[in-house]
């Protein structure tokens, strides 16, 4: 029967629904995360009768026709870009991004990758990285006998000297912008890199261009809301057993059709 079908469809669409809300709750905690939202549509259509066709039994034309649809299929998995909460953290060399932006990394291969984690670290050598270790683009090097540091909202880094007057600028901390942020791919580890549905990083200066700024001594949380994606745990669990009763129903018209002589 064609409805055992469509419930099975069902149940995997609000399977990967589960899916996708159990890795927004799992990183509930991870600075600058993002959730996803599971997107759906209607699989094509049988058309029995179209409409607008022609009765032929007397030559009307049908108004809706019959359309028998064939189960439901996971579209895209969209990130909702909502700005996380900016949490004060003390760090003299965390950063949170306050409006749109990503801050680039170097990859070992050579290759760039962009984050909106802005818990940056320092080398034995003072470079300037990531938690994973991954170098801040442009490059900054932070001297050993800095007795402190100070970033401005457009990025620029300054050390103080004991022995120096003044404060010293160390670099510039730039920001990437994306025609279409969503359309980037996430490789894990807050890291995302460009693909042909992102465009090309447009990088600059924070707080020109559209980009945002930067706060020193703060982290972007996650912007999870753990009510919403509770409810929609509830919703999908309930999706899934509707449509396994559905399953169970269909058999069951299966076997008395069978059991008929």
């Amino acid at each position: 029967m064609r409805a055992l079908q469509i419930a099975a469809a069902g149940m995997a669409a609000q399977q990967t629904r589960v899916e996708v809300t159990s890795n927004n709750l799992a990183n509930m905690s991870t600075t600058g995360y993002n959730a996803r939202k599971a997107e759906f549509a209607d699989l094509h259509y049988q058309q029995v009768a179209r409409p607008g066709s022609i009765n032929a039994t007397d030559g009307t034309v049908l108004p809706t026709g019959i359309q028998l649809g064939l189960g439901v299929r996971p579209t895209a998995v969209s990130m909702i870009l909502q700005q996380g909460t900016s949490a004060q953290s003390g760090g003299d060399l965390d950063v949170a991004i306050e409006g749109r932006g990503y801050l680039e990394v170097a990859l070992p291969n050579g290759a760039a990758a962009y984050t909106r984690d802005g818990g940056l670290k320092r080398t034995g050598d003072g470079l300037v990285v990531t938690s994973d270790g991954f170098p801040i683009v442009p490059n900054i090097t932070v001297p050993e006998d800095a007795t402190a540091l100070y970033i401005n909202p457009q990025g620029e880094v300054f050390a103080t000297f004991n022995d120096r007057v003044g404060d010293e600028q160390l670099g510039q901390l730039t920001l990437a912008g994306f025609a279409n942020p969503k359309g980037l791919e996430a490789i894990g580890s807050n890291l995302f890199v460009e693909s042909a549905a992102s465009g090309p990083a447009a990088v600059g200066t924070p707080g020109e261009n559209g980009l945002g700024t930067l706060r020193q001594g703060y982290l972007e949380e996650s912007s999870v809301d753990p009510v919403k994606e509770v409810t929609d745990l509830i919703a999908a669990q309930r999706g899934y057993e509707l449509n396994s009763k559905v399953i169970t129903a269909a058999d069951q018209m299966l076997g008395a059709t069978v059991q008929i002589r």
